[in-house]
């Protein structure tokens, strides 16, 4: 029987991903042989951090340029440097593969790997437009693999101490939850195509994407600012923000309405997405009292001024008292009356494995990784709708389960993406 789209969120929503058949997941024990496709510097990383692991090999480094991929060779002392991903999923010996390409490759190679049968680390965000976070999410359930996203928070012990606090009631009834992400961007200045470096593959970097010219302040790193590959920083380091923030208010599902606006106040150069911008959603419950949440998100990226002196954080009120707490290692408890009140880790809090061990874990165990990709879609979401919110220029509402844009067709477009006719890694079902 057909599965709905809607249908399928609420069943996930219900029951958990299944994951990890007998069929691709590693005993206890056994080793767990992964591939880098994507030789970054978040991408060596996080293979580093693999790599440390006990029964774990980088079998190989792909990456269409030569000088990424033969650098993270050196640096890892491993894997067989390729430039094209096909390479890696066509070995059956590769259990995992990390995915940490520039956004507009995320859920292509994500859902060519889980139809190969690999598990996946994938970097945030997990997609470069909502569709495919969806067709990622269909994909993971549909070989019954493992998906971690790349928002290391989750596996964070202050923050997730946080969280618990949270649920346990130390603020009250948790209503409103305000993320920021405050920084002083570099001018990525006006330039001309050109021709790429030696060594790289441009043609195989493009991938899905349409077809750009090469121009260099659109390529390493700053792929981020273009529509055609990035998400911006909203997308970029607001994604983790956005993450615990979400986590936090205990919402799990999508929002009914995004709002946004923003645009390009203090850096004057070729980036196309906003250098600030203001979201916020409304998740309305069962539509009482006490039952509605509102997210609400911050970006300035031509400021040194931050609250709590901090770059990045968020906070969370309550009915009776505020929490604040960051990924910087920084957590603030008031009670109703603005009265600090100390903050101690449960007793009874379990250790928690570090984001690259908890995602072998999960392989090797069957369990659910503290990152799966339901939450990762749940958040990318808020990503997503944002950026359009923003772009657009108003409100966006949603349909009860959240999945379609009401009225709005040319907000709707922008949930997808125009993709390069014909290209090997278009997934199925994006058009």
């Amino acid at each position: 029987m057909a599965t709905s789209r809607r249908d399928f969120i609420q069943l996930t929503g219900a029951t958990g991903l299944a994951i990890a058949s007998s069929a691709v997941r590693a005993a206890a024990g056994d080793e767990v042989v992964a591939a880098l496709i994507g030789c970054g510097s978040q991408g060596r990383n996080v293979a580093r951090s693999l790599a440390g692991l006990p029964g774990v090999r980088i079998a190989y480094v792909c990456d269409p340029d030569e000088k990424q991929r033969n650098a993270a060779r050196t640096e890892l002392g491993a894997g067989e440097p390729v430039a094209d991903l096909r390479r890696v999923l066509d070995d059956a010996a590769v259990d995992a593969v990390i995915v940490a390409t520039p956004d507009h490759w995320h859920a292509p190679a994500s859902i060519l790997a889980c139809d190969a049968g690999k598990h996946v680390y994938v970097e945030k965000p997990c997609s470069h437009n909502l569709r495919e976070a969806r067709l990622l999410l269909e994909a993971a359930r549909r070989n019954r693999v493992v998906v971690q996203h790349g928002t290391q928070s989750r596996s964070n012990p202050l923050i997730a101490n946080a969280v618990r606090l949270l649920r346990e009631g130390a603020i009250g009834d948790v209503l409103v939850a305000k993320a920021w992400n405050v920084q002083r961007r570099k001018n990525i200045g006006h330039q001309r195509p050109s021709q790429p470096p030696p060594g790289v593959d441009y043609d195989l970097w493009v991938g899905p994407a349409p077809v750009l010219p090469f121009q260099e302040n659109r390529f390493h790193y700053n792929w981020r600012w273009w529509h055609a590959f990035g998400n911006g920083d909203i997308g970029n380091d607001g994604t983790h923000e956005i993450d615990y923030a979400r986590w936090g208010l205990g919402v799990d599902m999508l929002p009914t309405t995004a709002m946004g606006l923003g645009g390009k106040y203090g850096i004057d150069d070729d980036q196309e997405f906003p250098d600030t911008a203001t979201l916020a959603f409304e998740y309305p419950g069962d539509g009482s009292v006490g039952q509605r949440r509102q997210l609400i998100f911050e970006m300035r990226l031509w400021s040194g001024n931050y609250p709590h002196n901090c770059d990045s954080g968020a906070e969370f009120y309550g009915t009776s008292g505020q929490m604040f707490v960051s990924k910087r290692g920084k957590v603030e408890l008031l009670d109703g009356s603005n009265q600090r009140v100390e903050v101690k880790p449960p007793a009874d809090a379990p250790p928690m494995p570090g984001h690259q061990e908890d995602f072998v874990a999960a392989i090797r165990g069957g369990t659910r990784p503290a990152a799966g990709i339901e939450e990762a879609y749940r958040t990318v979401a808020l990503v997503h709708l944002g950026n359009v919110a923003v772009r657009l220029g108003r409100s966006l509402r949603l349909d009860p389960g959240g999945d379609r844009i009401v009225d709005d067709d040319e907000a709707t477009k922008l949930l997808g993406r125009t993709y390069r006719e014909a290209h090997w890694a278009v997934p199925r079902g994006a058009v």
